[in-house]
């Protein structure tokens, strides 16, 4: 797999983040934005590592090809069609979140803006790993990728996850004891391979298991995926 490179981020994804839509943004908050952007890309050093695995479905769930089970139906539904998901972390590292945690000592509006920053720059890695696999898979179809936490795929299989990628010593992520990934800016996800078109899914507001503390949703916006 091609090296994925963090040369830039969505300032509007970040916004998003931060809870704002882009459209209602003053100066003051675009420029805090983006100098928080700047300073977070020249920080942080992204990894990934990554694993196609073949996917069976089963009463309980999903089988990887491992023995690893993904319990819960919403998975199960997703990856029908696929006979392949790849499965994937990224990391921003520990630098990510020692800007962020510097930042709240002092400037909490500095602080909400690195978080936003990070965030639209995990989903910009996120993004172009989907383009590589893609790549290597053409003609075949891709339900957008499913993380740990969406519908009932617990929060749980985070360490099964990370320890089927060997993450923990290829690019030092790992999950507390909570089940929380560290460093906090990462993300472990599934993309099915699918030999042909299931129907067409899309994340929702309805569906979203953060749907009823939603910052996005109560400033009038959404988080920019339904």
């Amino acid at each position: 797999m091609t090296p994925i490179e963090l040369t830039g981020l969505s300032l509007e994804e970040a916004l998003r983040y931060m809870g704002t839509p882009p459209e209602r943004a003053d100066e003051g908050l675009r420029q805090l934005t983006e100098t928080c952007a700047r300073e977070l890309l020249a920080a942080v050093q992204p990894r990934w590592c990554m694993r196609l695995c073949a996917v069976s479905r089963e009463q309980e769930g999903v089988r990887l090809d491992t023995g690893l089970l993904l319990p819960g139906q919403s998975l199960k539904e997703h990856l029908s069609g696929c006979t392949y998901a790849a499965v994937f972390c990224v990391t921003l590292g520990a630098q990510a979140d020692g800007l962020i945690r510097r930042a709240q000592c002092t400037d909490m509006v500095r602080a909400l803006a690195l978080e936003g920053c990070a965030d639209a720059a995990v989903e910009s890695l996120c993004e172009q790993i989907e383009v590589q696999v893609k790549a290597q898979h053409p003609g075949k179809h891709f339900p957008f990728r499913f993380s740990p936490g969406y519908g009932d795929l617990p929060l749980t299989v985070q360490g099964e996850l990370l320890a089927l990628l060997d993450a923990p010593r290829k690019i030092g992520l790992c999950a507390t004891a909570s089940h929380i990934l560290t460093p906090r800016k990462s993300v472990t996800a599934i993309l099915g391979v699918g030999e042909q078109s299931a129907q067409p899914r899309k994340r929702s507001c309805a569906d979203c298991p953060a749907r009823d503390g939603c910052a996005y949703r109560k400033s009038g916006g959404h988080c920019g995926i339904s």
